[in-house]
Formats: C-alpha cells, sequence, structure tokens
C-alpha cells in the first residue's frame, strides 16, 4: 500500500513529467488499443474492486488483456498510474458555479436537524449563497470518499496537482472570496475547510450522516462569525 513514507526516495508527480514521444516506429510496436484514458479508467474500476493494498502493474495489464510491460508504453511507474486514478476520480465531483463576487449574507446558526444538503432555505442559506454551496461541495467530496475509499490515502501521500484536483481547489476559493473575508483569513478559511474534508476521509464510511452535517454546519458558522467581525 502506498503511504507518504513510500520507499520510493525521489519522485517527480507524473503532472509534472513531460514524456518524450517515442519514435514513429516504437509506436508502431505500441499495443493497438491502448491509451492513458483508457489504462487510467481500468485503474480506478480495480482500485474500486479489489482496493489499494492489492493493486498492482500484474493485475491491471490482466485485467485489460494485455502485458505488464506494454503498460510502460504510457506510464514509467506505478505511482503514476495511482495519480493519474486520483484525479480522475476527482473528476466525478460536480463542482458548483461560481457565485456572485459580492459578500453574501452570513449563514444563520446551525439548525438541530442539519438539511439535506441544496435544501436550505431562507436568506444566505440557499444553494446559491456560499454556505449552501460549500455543504453541497462537502457533502459531495464525503459521498466520493464513500464511493472510492482508496482516494483518502492517495491524497495523502501525492501532491494532487492533477486538473481536477486544482478545479476543485479553485471552485473552494471562489466560495470563500464569496463570504467577504480579507485575504488573510480566507487563506485561514480554506485550510481549515481542506483539512476538515481530508481530515474525514478515513472516517467516510464509519461517521455517520448526521455526524458529518453537524460538524460542517459548525464549520460554515464559525466562518460565518469570523467574515461578520470584518464587515
Amino acid at each position: 500500500m502506498v503511504t507518504a513514507a513510500d520507499p520510493e526516495k525521489t519522485r517527480t508527480s507524473v503532472w509534472l513529467t513531460a514524456r518524450p514521444a517515442a519514435p514513429a516506429r516504437r509506436r508502431s510496436e505500441a499495443p493497438s488499443g491502448l491509451d492513458r484514458e483508457r489504462i487510467t479508467a481500468a485503474t480506478v474500476r480495480l482500485l474500486d474492486a479489489e482496493g489499494l493494498g492489492r493493486f498492482s502493474i500484474r493485475r491491471l495489464a490482466a485485467e485489460l488483456g494485455v502485458t505488464a510491460m506494454s503498460l510502460y508504453w504510457y506510464v514509467d511507474t506505478k505511482h503514476d498510474l495511482l495519480e493519474l486514478a486520483l484525479d480522475r476520480a476527482l473528476g466525478e465531483l460536480a463542482l458548483p458555479a461560481a457565485p456572485d463576487p459580492r459578500p453574501e449574507a452570513l449563514p444563520e446558526a446551525p439548525s438541530e436537524a442539519p438539511s439535506e444538503a441544496g435544501s436550505e432555505a431562507g436568506p444566505g442559506t440557499g444553494p446559491a449563497a456560499w454556505p449552501g454551496r460549500l455543504r453541497v461541495l462537502a457533502c459531495g467530496y464525503r459521498k466520493l470518499l464513500v464511493a472510492h475509499p482508496w482516494v483518502a490515502p492517495l491524497t495523502a501521500a501525492y501532491p494532487n496537482i492533477g486538473p481536477h484536483a486544482r478545479a476543485f481547489d479553485a471552485a473552494l476559493q471562489r466560495l470563500l472570496d464569496a463570504t467577504g473575508l480579507a485575504e488573510a483569513r480566507r487563506t485561514g478559511a480554506h485550510l481549515a475547510v481542506s483539512y476538515f474534508l481530508h481530515g474525514c476521509g478515513g472516517a467516510a464510511r464509519r461517521l455517520p450522516e448526521r455526524d458529518f452535517r453537524l460538524a460542517l454546519d459548525v464549520l460554515i458558522a464559525g466562518i460565518g462569525g469570523v467574515a461578520a467581525k470584518t464587515v
């Protein structure tokens, strides 16, 4: 299983490595019907079915009906495959549209019985306002972690800088821009939300939905409370 302390001492993220084009003769020798997209999709399916601990290049090759060596035409290491799969999974997350850049109404205090994501009503708490949008984004991320349990450990092990990861981070930043927080406090709020979401990763299957939503409400109320002091 890959961890942050993986024995491979020095490696570069697949997103920072440009693979040189193979000569025309060598390209003709590559196995037909394979490409990075198909290999990445198969990696996600295999991780979902068998888990991170059992994943290997040989198991993936068997799933695709090719030799293990044929996969190295498209990736350099197993780590590359895991990074690609991680970002592909994050691409399943529906990101909220950019909110109105003007500071929005502050959230109301958390209700005793948190409602479903996106069902909030009232000024400043609907999905169009930043609290509602943040709830939708956070609950969507939790569902992603439940559907793909291997995403949480890979997020901790790799830099997570693929295009879908960056899009998620940008969406979160846009939501926090709408809070009215000063720039330094927006940075703190960004860290708080990120740590909250990633911290729930390992417990996504065990933490009751009600408890998760209550914790999320408390987090949003805290961000709103800090924002109120800057108005």
